[in-house]
């Protein structure tokens, strides 16, 4: 077995549920995908490093950092930096939050970034781009180089291509079709 088609396997065992739900996006969907359960075990990081980091590595980006909007986007982001330490050069992460904490720094961009870095920005699911989005108009506003999004699993409900209009460059790993739910 292919570490996609591994990738793929956990994702249907672990995250999947059929259902009524609602998405983040306000839409609704007769499945939810919770990646978290995927993104946070042990052979979820160990794949989504691994695949995650081949796939910068071939859409020729050349990050100093990962990251993307806290918290589904985290664990994927360490995936990446703790897979790149054995592959190098190593490749650091971020968080972004929604707003700014209140205290402290007063930071929206927490972790390893600073203005004129490049970076990618991960997400776990795209649905409407919207996270991706927000965290790639975050970075911006602190002078961040966006060098493209990469994603564990595209909905293919149009983020993908709201994100391709923005200019930036997508790259998934696997879609709901591959996952048999679309």
């Amino acid at each position: 077995m292919t570490d996609r088609e591994a990738l793929a396997a956990l994702l249907r065992e672990r995250s999947v549920s059929l259902g009524d739900f609602l998405l983040s996006s306000g839409g609704r969907s007769t499945y939810y995908i919770d990646a978290r359960k995927t993104t946070m075990s042990a052979e979820g990081q160990r794949l989504i490093g691994r695949l995650s980091l081949s796939a910068i590595r071939s859409a020729g980006w050349l990050p100093a950092a990962v990251g993307g909007l806290t918290m589904g986007a985290d664990p994927v982001a360490y995936a990446i930096a703790r897979e790149s330490l054995d592959a190098p050069p190593s490749i650091h992460a971020f968080s972004v939050r929604r707003v700014a904490k209140p205290h402290g720094t007063r930071r929206r961009i927490e972790g390893n970034f600073k203005p004129g870095d490049s970076v990618v920005v991960v997400e776990d699911v795209i649905t409407s781009g919207g996270s991706a989005a927000a965290a790639i108009d975050a970075l911006s506003a602190e002078g961040g180089k966006v060098l493209g999004v990469l994603a564990i699993v595209d909905r293919e409900q149009g983020g993908r291509e709201t994100l391709e209009a923005r200019g930036l460059q997508v790259v998934v790993l696997t879609t709901t079709s591959e996952l048999s739910l679309g």
